[in-house]
């Protein structure tokens, strides 16, 4: 890591590097508390597009982590952002929660099944058939496709459920249309956080615990890649793939003293 400019900023994925299972991860808070009091320029990231950036700092508090609403950066804003610049106040057709209706509407989106621009795609826990059907039929009559992220399934105490990606594949299935995902792996996620916060990517770490989204996505962005152990990710499977992170800790509490 010394090869590279000093890590002036920090971007961290937020389930299994902060928190787990609902839970942080022990120095989470350390870390937290150390970014905020020297003043480094952060953001937590989340492919989650159900919840509101308050709603999450919220959740993380109760959690016994102090973030607040500004820091954290989601598949939501990040796709909201996107839309903004390819198409100012334009017009989309959403199936999701309030992470991304939020998100798009203070972009000066308007919210619509009649002839939208875009139809997109987020998380949500009660996708209907027939909010799917209408998707279908847009993007057949020439709406255009997004999805805030790729994941095919998300968790719950009950165990795995269809999540966005399972959702646009059976969109794609009937129209032949594939959607452009914002959210990670694609780095475009990256570079909407790093203009969020005016941090350049030789001197900004991307802290993951996964090599297929959060690595992957860092690397292609031009960051710091650092792989911690507390996630989904174990250090015998990293020569699996054909890159490798700039550096691997056992968890957060490893990276304070790089602050």
């Amino acid at each position: 890591m010394s090869e590279r400019k000093a890590i002036e900023c920090w971007l961290s994925d937020m389930d299994g590097v902060l928190v787990h299972e609902g839970h942080p991860v022990p120095g989470a808070d350390e870390f937290i508390a150390k970014l905020r009091a020297t003043g480094r320029r952060f953001l937590v990231l989340t492919n989650n597009s159900i919840y509101t950036p308050r709603d999450l700092s919220v959740r993380l508090r109760a959690a016994g982590l102090d973030i607040p609403p500004e820091s954290i950066w989601t598949s939501a804003l990040a796709t909201a952002a996107f839309l903004s610049s390819q198409r100012p106040e334009g017009s989309a057709y959403v199936i999701g929660e309030a992470g991304l209706t939020t998100a798009l509407h203070q972009a000066g989106y308007v919210l619509t099944d009649l002839d939208p621009d875009y139809v997109v795609l987020g998380e949500t826990r009660t996708y209907s058939f027939t909010s799917i059907t209408r998707a279908i039929r847009l993007i057949e009559n020439g709406a255009r496709f997004i999805a805030t992220n790729p994941d095919p399934v998300g968790p719950s105490n009950e165990g795995s459920l269809p999540a966005c990606g399972a959702v646009a594949a059976l969109i794609t299935k009937a129209t032949g249309v594939e959607p452009y995902f914002v959210g990670k792996p694609n780095p475009m996620m990256m570079r909407s956080a790093l203009n969020r916060i005016d941090a350049h990517s030789e001197s900004t770490a991307m802290i993951g615990d996964r090599m297929d989204t959060d690595i992957v996505c860092g690397m292609e962005a031009g960051l710091h890649t650092i792989l911690v152990l507390t996630g989904v990710m174990q250090k015998d499977q990293i020569d699996r793939y054909p890159f490798r992170p700039s550096h691997v800790a056992a968890s957060i509490a490893d990276l304070i003293d790089l602050i």
